[in-house]
């Protein structure tokens, strides 16, 4: 009974990080076009891909309502870049700022969100 306390608390101790990143794109976007050029193979190496996976997601269906996901306003611009929990929105990046500020942004989002801290994350 003990063994089973004590697993419980390790457990428990461990930061609960169960987000995904969606990135709302449409065909044509170069803001999009230029993330994957810069990011896409990598961000699913990264601490922070590990802590919120990539969901992809076309703008026509969020507009139409045919996604998982409840954003807390409607998407204008691509890429758009939500954090969700349990398909609710928690924060978003709108638009891609470049590889340097995306980071940043997305880091603080994370951090402010979810508790993400990139020092303290195993390497996936």
């Amino acid at each position: 009974m003990r063994a089973l306390a004590a697993l419980f608390a390790i457990f428990a101790a461990l930061p609960a990080l169960a987000a995904d990143l969606v990135m709302v794109e449409q065909p044509g976007c170069a803001y999009c076009r230029q993330w994957d050029t810069e990011l896409s193979e990598i961000y699913p190496k990264t601490p922070e891909g590990q802590a919120a996976p990539l969901v992809r997601v076309q703008l026509v269906d969020v507009q139409k309502g045919r996604t998982e996901f409840d954003f807390a306003r409607p998407v204008n611009f691509t890429p758009t870049f939500v954090l969700v929990e349990d398909g609710a929105e928690l924060a978003r990046i709108e638009g891609y700022p470049g590889e340097d500020f995306f980071w940043g942004l997305l880091g603080m989002m994370l951090k402010a969100q979810i508790g993400f801290d990139p020092a303290t994350q195993a390497d996936g």
